[in-house]
């Protein structure tokens, strides 16, 4: 315990603390306080702090999914709890509990460990348990709302515990209610209803052509997780190594006039179908077509591996990053009609 820090029964709160070790694009920040919760239940003595009632809120898992701009001025709030219990198991599924504060991989690994399918394609994604449902995390098209049967959050507007089903998280493509709604609901848990057999998805970026130079013909949920992995090794450049927060742009969703016009234009572009008759262009497509791969401003810069993917090579502020992603968005825009949206939270 730092002379700074105040440990009390289900949290502790430092004072001043430096955010630049707590968010994966490692840029500098750092909080007037910062609380971490490592028992849901303490939550409500929590918000009934004079500091926590009076000040600016953030809350804050793993830093994967967020820019921070500037220095909070404020309190942060991050749940550190962690677990996994299988509360139900009736052989075909089972419901599986995973607090908050449990990382995303370890979790996907601790699945397929035990037999439970539908994971595998969302290995190696950076962050929290608590951050999945947040931001529906997604790759290789599937999505975690396909397995999520309940999120334990608490809500600020009312002062308690509350249980949301998968229908009332209201999730879209990286989105949800809590995302739209980030200064009432703090996420706890996680309740996922989980395989033991499911139809393998293996037909999106590449994940067959790389099961078959893996020499696998009939893949299992591993292997195809094991494929997964080798792909986002290859083309998504580690936090660890330089600072990123994965994929920084959503892949676009445009009517299907406009995507039309688009392709005929650049029959290169990678479309999708999408709902309501609208399609999905590749965001990475188009930042690489407006000239940005590569490209560096100071020590912020988008990856040479990826385009979706803005880095920090070394000591760049997170307003500088922000001020190439602007420039990234208005020259997309500027020639294809079509503007970006960020996937992180722009703090």
């Amino acid at each position: 315990m730092t002379p700074d820090t105040l440990k009390e029964s289900g949290y502790r709160v430092t004072e001043g603390a430096d955010l630049s070790r707590r968010n994966s694009f490692r840029v500098p920040a750092r909080t007037q306080w910062l609380i971490e919760i490592d028992d849901a239940s303490a939550l409500l003595e929590v918000y009934g702090l004079g500091t926590v009632k009076r000040s600016p809120l953030l809350i804050l898992g793993e830093g994967s999914n967020v820019l921070l701009t500037r220095d909070w001025p404020g309190v942060v709030l991050s749940i550190v709890a962690r677990g996994i219990h299988i509360l139900e198991d009736g052989g075909d599924h089972a419901l599986v509990r995973v607090e908050a504060g449990e990382n995303w991989n370890e979790f996907v690994h601790w699945s397929l460990g035990r037999g439970f399918a539908g994971l595998e394609n969302l290995v190696l994604i950076p962050g929290s348990v608590g951050a999945a449902p947040i931001q529906n995390i997604g790759a290789y098209g599937v999505e975690a709302r396909e397995f999520i049967a309940t999120v334990e959050a608490f809500d600020r507007h009312i002062g308690r515990l509350v249980r949301l089903d998968n229908a009332a998280c209201a999730f879209a493509y990286r989105d949800s209610l809590f995302k739209r709604e980030p200064d009432r609901y703090v996420v706890c848990a996680v309740e996922f209803r989980l395989p033991r057999r499911r139809e393998l998805h293996i037909d999106y970026a590449g994940v067959r052509e790389e099961l078959a130079a893996m020499r696998i013909d009939t893949p299992s949920h591993a292997a195809v997780a094991e494929a997964v992995m080798r792909l986002r090794m290859r083309k998504l450049p580690n936090p660890a190594e330089i600072g990123n927060a994965g994929s920084f742009f959503k892949n676009p969703i445009v009517a299907d006039a406009h995507a039309e016009v688009l392709q005929r234009a650049n029959p290169t572009l990678p479309c999708w179908p999408a709902t309501d008759g609208n399609r999905k262009l590749s965001a990475a497509w188009l930042v690489d077509a407006a000239g940005f791969k590569g490209v560096r401003e100071g020590d912020a810069g988008v990856s040479e591996r990826h385009a979706l993917v803005l880095v920090n090579h070394g000591t760049t502020t997170g307003a500088h990053v922000w001020v190439l992603a602007e420039k990234i968005i208005a020259a997309v825009q500027a020639r294809f009609g079509v503007r970006l949206e960020p996937e992180p939270r722009i703090v």
